[in-house]
């Protein structure tokens, strides 16, 4: 069994080497260079394929080369080490996590102090343009993998000095970077101070993803709603800042998480303030007005054909009544089936290489739509109404949100299929009871829908010209409110 990290160093380079290649036995991948500046005993310590070997090579080069200017071991630090980035450091459970994290540890005889440089240079993916959400009009650089890279991009789109970049490394084991991103002045206090809360709460293994972040810090873990926006984008991030709201950034996952989250900042995308106002006003509408389709339409024919006939126009209901002659199962079961379909057809694309995904769709549903037809199991009306509810349900920007409103339009067709219209109205009233409860870090969920404030109304069911915008949203409790002067 291993022995236990101790957090002392010793003076004799020989020892504290002897102790660490014990630490990190049969880890090949652990490099240990001993070397003399002078005659001063020197080692580096370094994880090979995350340390930047041509600048560690350089700084080998000078120090062993220019050892007739080291009279006392201070003066390495002084005069020869030619990295920019260092700092003396005593805890060495402190130093072996930063070698881990790919930075070099620096070794010197008599010293019960160590130095840490910063080398870090792991193979990294360059920036691209985001995969999963799409740009019409703005930036296209997107967050990568790399922490550094990510911050990088948010700074360059806020040069304040009042944006603040707190680390806070969460895992017990995997000890991943995490950093919490606010503006000073403006963040909402409340919610920064509920996030360091709960995020000095967390206690587990690993941090893999942003994903572990978000579901281990949601309010509610059993909403079907998501109650914190991710998102690829930099500009989104700092929109948000700009809004009081906070970002948490991951090392090792492109996704940036962003708290407190409401309805409304799902249903908006970035292109909505890129364009004129009039364009963004009037796509806005169309999405809530998809929204009701993709909720209550397939529901809305269940009901009616199984409950309410006679609401139905005689002509359309002779339609139905031809188009479902033969179908030997109830509409219920035929909406079931079909929606079942449809969501198999999206995982099994979505899982799928991007060269192959998007055609094999496309034939995927109209083959399965053309057979089930000619079969007699589906009804033409119910392929029609299940393909514009799949259209209209990707309307909204968020895809966490189109998946829940999947689940909510599951829980409906049930309703319908048992109680008619009335099971839709009780579905719906439940659904919105639960909105109106849930919250985001203090904020209702649904601001600024409940809110009392006209001035948010200006940034909700439309979009009014830029230089109408003149307030911070009211719900978020920012602390600088004014964003135009």
């Amino acid at each position: 069994m291993q022995e236990e990290v101790r957090n002392f160093i010793s003076s004799k380079v020989d020892e504290n080497i002897e102790y660490l290649k014990r630490l990190f036995k049969d880890n090949s991948d652990m490099v240990f260079r001993e070397f003399y500046i002078g005659e001063i005993k020197a080692a580096i310590v370094y994880i090979d394929g995350m340390g930047d070997k041509m600048l560690l090579n350089d700084l080998l080069r000078g120090l062993m080369n220019r050892y007739r200017y080291v009279k006392d071991v201070r003066m390495v630090k002084e005069r020869l080490i030619t990295v920019s980035d260092m700092r003396e450091i005593v805890d060495l459970r402190k130093g072996i996590d930063l070698v881990l994290s790919g930075e070099t540890l620096m070794l010197l005889e008599g010293m019960k102090s160590f130095y840490v440089l910063a080398t870090r240079a792991w193979p990294v993916r360059g920036i691209a343009e985001p995969s999963g959400e799409t740009v019409l009009r703005g930036s296209r650089d997107g967050f990568t993998e790399t922490l550094r890279f990510n911050t990088a991009l948010i700074r360059r789109r806020i040069r304040d000095t009042r944006l603040k970049i707190v680390p806070k490394p969460l895992g017990v084991r995997s000890k991943t970077d995490v950093v919490v991103v606010y503006i000073d002045d403006i963040v909402n206090e409340g919610a920064l101070k509920e996030l360091m809360k709960r995020l000095d709460s967390i206690k587990i293994d690993a941090i893999l993803d942003s994903g572990y972040v978000e579901q281990l810090i949601e309010d509610n873990k059993w909403s079907f709603f998501p109650q914190i926006q991710s998102t690829e984008r930099p500009d989104v991030v700092a929109s948000a800042l700009y809004e009081g709201r906070i970002a948490i950034v991951v090392d090792n996952s492109p996704f940036a998480i962003i708290v407190p989250t409401t309805m409304a900042n799902l249903f908006q995308s970035p292109d909505d303030y890129y364009q004129r106002w009039i364009y963004s006003s009037t796509i806005r509408i169309i999405r809530f007005i998809s929204i009701i389709i993709t909720l209550i339409m397939p529901a809305f024919y269940v009901a009616v054909t199984s409950f309410h006939t006679g609401i139905i126009p005689t002509k359309l209901a002779y339609f139905i009544a031809a188009s479902r002659e033969g179908v030997p199962f109830p509409a219920f079961v035929e909406a079931i089936i079909m929606e079942l379909s449809f969501a198999l057809l999206l995982e099994s694309v979505a899982r799928l290489p991007k060269s192959i995904g998007a055609t094999t769709g496309i034939v995927g549903g109209l083959i399965i739509g053309q057979a089930a037809v000619q079969a007699g199991i589906v009804s033409p009306i119910m392929i029609i109404i299940v393909s514009v509810t799949a259209i209209t349900n990707f309307t909204t920007p968020n895809y966490e949100m189109t998946s829940a409103f999947r689940l909510v339009r599951f829980l409906l067709i049930i309703a319908a299929a048992i109680a008619g219209l009335y099971g839709i109205m009780i579905g719906l009233v439940i659904t919105l009871v639960h909105l109106i409860k849930l919250k985001s870090f203090g904020v209702s969920y649904l601001a600024p829908m409940v809110n009392e404030n006209a001035n948010d109304f200006k940034d909700m069911y439309f979009r009014a010209p830029i230089r109408f915008l003149k307030k911070r949203p009211k719900y978020m409790n920012t602390g600088d409110k004014i964003r135009q002067r």
